[in-house]
């Protein structure tokens, strides 16, 4: 009675501006409604209308391609105008842990700007095509050289795909109690009968958004990502995110190839029931210590690929720089911070750079935003660790997994095709350069397989689109929890 009267409450019109969808599953089927109807999905294929008229305009997780269409209807204003992919299989993993799962799920429209509550100019975390479209692009050795293809993935498919271009048999593809991933490796886009590659990279530029990365690409601006599509495949769709489409929910479910209902980790806060305490894992205090958040059936890629590198192998079996979701690596930045004392907040801060002397720094004063400087000195920090991790081509890792953090910076602070955003992306696609470089110079740029992704994508908010739905909770008389906000726990 409480979710129906709270579906309700946050379905009048008046809050039409600020409330997408509210979610929610119900006798195992998933929902979703707003003030123009309810619809529900009884299967992964079918979608009743069950009230009103339908609020989900499409699913087609190739909506607003080419990319012109997308930068023509930009944060698209109703629900009926935008795309939502994959919505059952998505909602239905966000409420299958008992524990952690909200009761309801509210989704911001794509122009809610709410600063007050943590939000940004650029912003994402909504079940929409946009938000959710990751970049996905393989490269080198044991790749199809197919240049753009009209075709997408799931973020949850890039951890089986490292894993089987590093040596994993498909048939060990399982979380740790033997059920199969919720991902499936892009076989489509191997080549392995040519020869497997010696080493296997992947790269995540966090928020990075995919249409952007792809034309800038294309038009010269980002010459190192052009140099990986010339040796290897880009999917036009990208890779779709979990839902929400919000950083550590995403991270995991790459690196686990599990949805959030599998792998544990719901968003960046949550509740949990059981303990009765508040989560909040995206966070620089609390990064080093992911692991404990995990559920007890999830396995990392980096835990796959250790348990099938040769054991001779001469260095680190794999690498993990600048992630959270680190479990199972033999090197990891998060190791470096715990060795620093557990609960070291600033343990990052002691190892990164100043930013203001970068030498990927094109325009000083976004130094001003705090975000984007964090990112810039974390991401010098981050390229500093690789290059001595691949010191010599005698002791690469198997895996490396490179995470960037800069262009979610620039996106939450100006939003996606802003001057602040192809900062970022021209930063990030410098730093890969200079890999590359790297490993031409040890001869093994024909040998290894890079793999670029990100976590999500973003949308530019409206400053004049603001508002709440709290007081419309706060009218139903029970007590509860919105965090995030958008996840909603009833007490």
């Amino acid at each position: 009675m409480t979710r129906d009267a709270a579906v309700a409450a946050l379905c009048q019109p008046e809050l039409a501006s600020v409330v997408d969808l509210v979610c929610w599953v119900e006798d195992g089927m998933p929902y979703a409604a707003n003030h123009l109807g309810r619809v529900r999905w009884p299967d992964d294929q079918t979608r009743e209308v069950v009230a009103g008229v339908d609020p989900i305009g499409s699913e087609d997780p190739m909506a607003f391609l080419p990319y012109a269409r997308e930068v023509a209807a930009a944060s698209p204003a109703v629900s009926t105008e935008n795309a939502y992919p994959y919505p059952a299989a998505r909602i239905r993993s966000l409420f299958a842990d008992p524990d952690r799962s909200p009761d309801l799920a509210i989704v911001h429209t794509p122009r809610h700007f709410f600063p007050e509550q943590g939000g940004h100019v650029g912003e994402h975390g909504s079940l929409d095509v946009i938000q959710s479209r990751a970049p996905f692009l393989l490269s080198g050795a044991g790749v199809r050289q197919m240049g753009y293809v009209d075709d997408h993935a799931r973020l949850v498919d890039v951890g089986p795909t490292l894993a089987v271009l590093a040596g994993v048999p498909e048939s060990d593809l399982v979380d740790a109690e033997g059920a199969p991933l919720d991902g499936r490796p892009a076989t489509a886009y191997l080549d392995l009968d040519a020869g497997r590659p010696r080493a296997v990279v992947g790269i995540l530029w966090d928020g990075g958004h995919s249409g952007e990365v792809l034309h800038l690409a294309e038009e010269g601006v980002l010459p190192n990502v052009a140099r990986l599509i010339e040796r290897g495949t880009a999917l036009r769709g990208g890779a779709v995110a979990e839902f929400p489409s919000l950083t550590l929910t995403n991270h995991t479910a790459i690196l686990t190839g599990l949805g959030p209902g599998r792998h544990g980790v719901m968003g960046n806060v949550y509740y949990d029931r059981a303990t009765g305490e508040q989560v909040v894992p995206n966070d620089a205090s609390t990064w080093h210590r992911s692991a404990e958040w995990l559920r007890p059936a999830a396995r990392t890629v980096f835990e796959m690929v250790a348990a099938h590198c040769p054991p001779d192998w001469p260095g680190a079996r794999t690498a993990s720089i600048d992630e959270a979701i680190e479990r199972g690596a033999d090197y990891s930045t998060m190791q470096l911070i715990r060795a620093a004392g557990a609960g070291t907040a600033d343990a990052m801060d002691h190892m990164r750079p100043p930013a203001a002397d970068s030498p990927f720094l094109r325009r000083p004063e976004y130094l001003a935003d705090s975000y984007f400087e964090w990112g810039v000195s974390v991401d010098d920090a981050g390229l500093q660790q690789l290059l001595q991790v691949w010191a010599d081509a005698a002791s690469a890792p198997r895996l490396t997994w490179w995470a960037n953090v800069v262009t979610d910076a620039g996106h939450h602070g100006a939003g996606p095709r802003s001057e602040m955003g192809r900062e970022a992306l021209q930063q990030s696609d410098a730093r890969l350069g200079v890999f590359l470089d790297h490993l031409e110079r040890l001869g093994m740029l024909d040998e290894v397989a890079i793999v670029l992704t990100a976590d999500h994508g973003f949308e530019t908010s409206d400053p004049s689109v603001t508002g709440s739905w709290r007081s419309a909770l706060d009218g139903l008389g029970v007590p509860y929890r919105d965090e995030g906000p958008g996840f909603v726990y009833f007490l």
